[in-house]
């Protein structure tokens, strides 16, 4: 009798105290190798890669978008990935530009109707002088979805809603070599868009217009309209999210 009341305490006890607690643990260093990244650009060709031979060239590793005096630009122009037409996915690069040069990353993009090499759809912006770096803009499309700094939800039919921030603008522009390389890193999972640069995260886009925003599309970078200038592009990888 004793021993059974013994085991019936024992169970009301436990009853109180739940089930076990979880070990605790803490993040850990990112393990790239296990990742499973694909690269794009074979460091020797532009294979894989169609863009107007005028602008684009492959140099010491890496993709060159240049434009000169006597080239320049009546409509911003892209090398585009063919190998694919990612959805949801990590994109990796690194990237230098000229001091007036202006650029992008563009990702779920289509081809925009009537102009070569031009492309519609979100965009991770670069440029020299640090005025848009980071930002969320939509080439042909939508325009300024998140200026850097910001958290932003886009709702159908509606313009882009400033929800919270990931940082000042000036301090995170901090962040970005003048003139040297910079690591860029854009990861896109169902609506949401977040780009990073050096590790900071510079905006990050809810897109919950389904209606305007791609499920999918291509991948390209990009010289633009203006003055003569210069982007370099190496280390390009991708990543497609399960």
């Amino acid at each position: 009798m004793r021993i059974l009341l013994a085991l019936i305490l024992a169970a009301a006890v436990a009853a109180q105290k739940g089930p076990p607690k979880p070990k605790q643990t803490l993040p850990v260093p990112n393990d790239e190798a296990a990742l499973g990244w694909k690269p794009l650009l074979d460091g020797r060709t532009l294979r894989g890669w169609k863009g107007d031979p005028k602008y684009w060239r492959c140099e010491d590793g890496a993709i060159v978008g240049e434009v000169t005096p006597e080239t320049l630009l009546k409509n911003n122009a892209f090398i585009i990935w063919e190998g694919s037409a990612p959805g949801d996915f990590e994109l990796k690069l690194s990237c230098r530009i000229s001091e007036k040069g202006n650029s992008g990353i563009n990702y779920r993009s289509a081809p925009a109707a009537g102009l070569p090499f031009a492309l519609t759809g979100p965009q991770c912006d670069i440029d020299g002088q640090k005025r848009h770096v980071g930002q969320n803009y939509e080439e042909r499309g939508r325009t300024f979805n998140a200026l850097r700094g910001q958290v932003t939800r886009v709702r159908p039919g509606a313009k882009a809603e400033v929800i919270g921030s990931v940082g000042e603008p000036a301090e995170l522009a901090r962040a970005v070599r003048d003139g040297d390389w910079n690591d860029y890193h854009v990861i896109v999972r169902g609506g949401v868009q977040t780009h990073l640069i050096n590790g900071k995260v510079m905006s990050l886009v809810i897109d919950d217009d389904r209606g305007a925003r791609h499920a999918e599309g291509l991948i390209g970078v990009q010289v633009h309209v203006g003055p003569p200038m210069k982007a370099e592009f190496r280390d390009v990888k991708l990543r497609l999210l399960p």
